[in-house]
């Protein structure tokens, strides 16, 4: 078993963080925004790519970008009026915003440890790091941390192989939904969990994909067609159709209980 987990100063995060901050701002102006943002940040820059139902202005989004990536970096805002197709899509029912294909996995004991190392590094680190655990090895890649300081925790570990380093978007580029592996571990999607709003199935059909499958201890897949009212799904191998209306239900609970979309893009679902 393979598994690699980065934190939320790697500049993939970085993006989905942004992103998910400005689907927060959309849905503090309307309670059920249609959405999507695309990020890509590095070298001095960061280009922000809109289609939106709700109007945010550069200035919300400059100090979104101050906030989470520092200041002094040069802006490319690309504001965009969503699609009035997909928009009347929604208009009088809860329907699927896209379409797709999904599979929750229950997170194996090797994956709820490196997540837990990777949290525990940053609370001391909270700079750009990455974390992989592979066939009981352990390969801690952590930015501004010395590896004798870091072995004194992780003695057997493979500490920063090439020695320190600075990382962050002045060393790599960063764009939104590139990490899925580190946010889904073994599941699998079609699309992206960040920078969308609830009516994405990207978003809240993964979301509901994964919890079930924690609950049940089972595969749970699923799929779904743009404008369907109920999404295929099996558990387990055995079939059932669920109203989409519940499944954004409950999504919406699950981003309410992190704190938001930024919060969630931080650390994914696992």
């Amino acid at each position: 078993m393979s598994f690699e987990k980065v934190n939320p100063c790697h500049p993939d995060k970085v993006a989905d963080r942004i992103a998910g901050a400005i689907v927060d701002l959309a849905y503090s102006k309307n309670d059920n925004p249609k959405i999507a943002v695309e990020v890509l940040i590095g070298h001095g820059t960061c280009t922000v790519i809109t289609e939106t139902s709700e109007t945010i202005a550069q200035s919300e989004v400059r100090a979104v970008v101050d906030r989470i990536a520092g200041d002094g970096l040069k802006l490319h805002y690309y504001p965009n009026q969503q699609d009035a197709h997909l928009a009347d899509n929604q208009a009088d029912h809860v329907r699927c915003g896209d379409n797709g294909i999904f599979k929750g996995c229950p997170v194996t004991d090797e994956q709820a440890k490196l997540s837990a190392i990777a949290r525990d590094i940053y609370s001391h680190y909270p700079t750009d790091g990455k974390y992989i655990l592979a066939d009981g090895r352990l390969i801690i890649c952590q930015s501004h941390a010395k590896a004798s300081d870091l072995r004194q925790t992780y003695p057997t570990a493979d500490i920063n192989p090439l020695g320190d380093w600075t990382g962050g978007p002045d060393v790599d580029t960063g764009a939104t939904n590139r990490k899925l592996g580190s946010d889904m571990a073994d599941g699998v999607t079609g699309g992206g969990l960040h920078g969308k709003d609830l009516s994405k199935a990207d978003v809240s059909v993964n979301i509901w994909c994964h919890q079930l499958a924690q609950e049940t201890g089972k595969v749970v897949t699923a799929s779904c067609a743009i404008g369907d009212e109920t999404v295929n799904i099996l558990v387990g191998g055995e079939p059932c159709r669920v109203p989409y209306a519940d499944i954004v239900a409950i999504a919406r609970d699950y981003i309410r209980s992190v704190g938001g979309f930024e919060s969630f893009a931080a650390w994914g679902l696992v």
